[in-house]
C-alpha cells in the first residue's frame, strides 16, 4: 500500500478525530472511508453527466492561454511603472475585454448549470471549487 503524508491544520485534525470518534473509527480508517466515498461520488457524477452539463462545464472551464496571461500581466506591470505605450495600452484593453467576455460566458454557464441541477449558484460554485475573487 502506498503512503501519503498530509500536513493538516490543528483545527482540521481535531475535526477529523472528532468525526472519526463519532463513527467509532480510528482517524486513518475514517479518512480512507471518506476518500473512498468522495471519489466514488465524483466518479458517479462524472459518469452521469448529460451532454448539456458537459457542454456547460466546458464553457465554465474555458480561459485564456498561458501566453496571453503572461502578456496581460507584463502589460499591467508596464502600466504600473508608467512605461506603457499607446499600442500596448490598446492591447491591454483588448485582453481585458476578452477576460470580461469569458467571465460573462462563464457566469451565464454557471447560472444555467445551477438551474439544470436545481441548485443555488453558490452551491454549484462551491461544488466546482470556484471561489469569487475579492477586490478591495
Amino acid at each position: 500500500m502506498t503512503q501519503i503524508t498530509l500536513d493538516l491544520s490543528p483545527e482540521l485534525e481535531a475535526q477529523l478525530r472528532a468525526e472519526a470518534a463519532k463513527q467509532g473509527l480510528d482517524p486513518q480508517r475514517y479518512i480512507l472511508e471518506t476518500l473512498h466515498t468522495r471519489l466514488a461520488a465524483n466518479k458517479a457524477v462524472t459518469n452521469h453527466l448529460t451532454s448539456v452539463e458537459a457542454d456547460l462545464l466546458r464553457q465554465i472551464n474555458l480561459g485564456l492561454s498561458a501566453d496571453v496571461w503572461d502578456e496581460y500581466y507584463a502589460l499591467i506591470d508596464k502600466r504600473q511603472t508608467k512605461t506603457l505605450t499607446a499600442n500596448e495600452h490598446h492591447r491591454l484593453i483588448e485582453i481585458s475585454d476578452q477576460i470580461e467576455d469569458l467571465n460573462v460566458e462563464r457566469i451565464q454557464a454557471l447560472v444555467q448549470l445551477a438551474a439544470l441541477r436545481q441548485q443555488s449558484l453558490d452551491d454549484v460554485m462551491d461544488d466546482l471549487g470556484i471561489k469569487p475573487v475579492g477586490y478591495g
